[in-house]
């Protein structure tokens, strides 16, 4: 199995920045794509954004131009610079990762998540 630990979250004032990191770790053979997501109660789970192992990424709308997605491929963790944060931004953000084990079966895990909190 992988493991995929977030940390970076906190509360800060609208407009303001955080920096999300997650970790993962386990018997990795590759990580094809790994991507953040946020959920708030009662509502799903959303892709916030994505990266693959070449470097494409993939954002919601509501999030161009404000947060910006970057991974280091030989470290295997991924990152979510976050700035002009807007209250709707509040929610708590998940890091997944997608790719192959060393037994060569795929796998598809999730961290346990962080909140961000932003004021209004």
């Amino acid at each position: 199995q992988v493991q995929l630990v977030e940390s970076g979250g906190g509360l800060v004032q609208a407009g303001g920045s955080l920096r999300l990191s997650c970790a993962a770790s386990g018997r990795i053979y590759y990580i094809n794509a790994m991507a953040w997501y946020r959920q708030t109660p009662g509502k799903q789970r959303e892709l916030v954004a994505a990266i693959t192992s070449d470097g494409t990424t993939n954002y919601a709308d509501s999030v161009k131009g404000r947060l910006t997605i970057s991974r280091d491929n030989a470290k295997n963790t991924v990152s979510l610079q976050m700035n002009s944060l807007k209250p709707e931004d509040t929610a708590v953000y998940y890091c997944n990762a997608k790719g192959r084990l060393l037994n060569r079966n795929g796998f598809d895990d999730w961290g346990q998540g962080t909140q961000v909190t932003v004021s209004s």
